[in-house]
């Protein structure tokens, strides 16, 4: 069941957030790792990916699907938060952890990016667990 609370190994959730990082900034600079049709969407992805391990370190004993929807939130909001272009917000956006955080412009393939990523996250994160 999705909703069950498991024990989180919080060292190995850090090497996969880093190497899930590392993986999502290769991805924009080496865009030749993933397969050309993809375009950006990887990066996008492996971003949720990102959001969903961080709230699991950030709340061991939360249910699968409670940190899942935490990240979609989160996720939906920062893309959302794109329609927004103000000179400040912008300013920030024009640095590369603005960028890389925030984003630019919004698009609903990004949205879809971000569910297919936490979905898989997910997955994985209840699989895991029927094997522990």
């Amino acid at each position: 069941m999705i909703a069950q609370i498991r024990k989180r190994n919080r060292v190995s959730l850090t090497i996969t957030l880093l190497a899930v990082i590392l993986l999502g900034l290769a991805s924009r600079k080496y865009p030749f790792l993933f397969p050309a049709f993809l375009g950006k969407y990887p990066g996008d992805a492996l971003w949720a990916i990102m959001v969903y391990l961080g709230l699991e370190l950030l709340m061991p004993k939360a249910s699968i699907g409670f940190i899942a929807t935490c990240a979609l939130a989160i996720s939906y909001l920062d893309e959302f938060s794109q329609l927004i272009q103000t000179p400040w917000l912008n300013a920030i956006r024009s640095t590369v952890p603005g960028h890389l955080i925030l984003g630019t412009s919004f698009s609903w393939w990004d949205m879809l990016a971000y569910s297919l990523g936490i979905a898989l996250a997910a997955s994985v994160g209840h699989l895991l667990g029927k094997f522990r």
